[in-house]
């Protein structure tokens, strides 16, 4: 892992299961994540997927990265356009900073509205360790 290093883009389709799943698994109970028509008397037009869901897919995508042994250290995340059913969110990183075994990357979740996050993970990828993946396949 090098500072410049760009990572693969990963497309997420914005599923009303995947908000309402997402939202239930964080207790997140705010009508605006699971019932259309309370979102449309807030003045929304359809349901929309809440901060927490939006955290767990980008510790998910630095972790398909980086492999299992990596750990999240820090996440700082901001919203922006908010993501709706029907749509796709595709998110794109980049290594700004490497110090050892821990890197700083950039990342963004772009839908069709615009930027649905923007943020940085910090990552922490223990050299020498092996995998957890590794060590499965050794065993029989």
């Amino acid at each position: 892992m090098r500072a410049g290093d760009e990572l693969a883009p990963l497309a997420i389709p914005i599923t009303r299961t995947l908000i309402v799943a997402g939202a239930i698994a964080s207790r997140d109970y705010q009508d605006v994540h699971h019932d259309t028509e309370l979102a449309h008397q807030k003045g929304s037009p359809d349901i929309f997927m809440n901060i927490l869901t939006t955290n767990g897919l980008v510790g998910r995508y630095i972790t398909d990265h980086f492999g299992p042994t990596a750990v999240l250290r820090k996440v700082a995340i901001r919203l922006g356009a908010p993501n709706y059913p029907g749509d796709t969110m595709v998110l794109t990183g980049s290594v700004e900073e490497v110090d050892g075994d821990t890197a700083t990357v950039r990342v963004v979740g772009a839908n069709g509205i615009g930027k649905h996050v923007t943020g940085t993970v910090t990552v922490t990828v223990p050299v020498g360790e092996p995998s957890v993946i590794a060590s499965a396949e050794g065993q029989a």
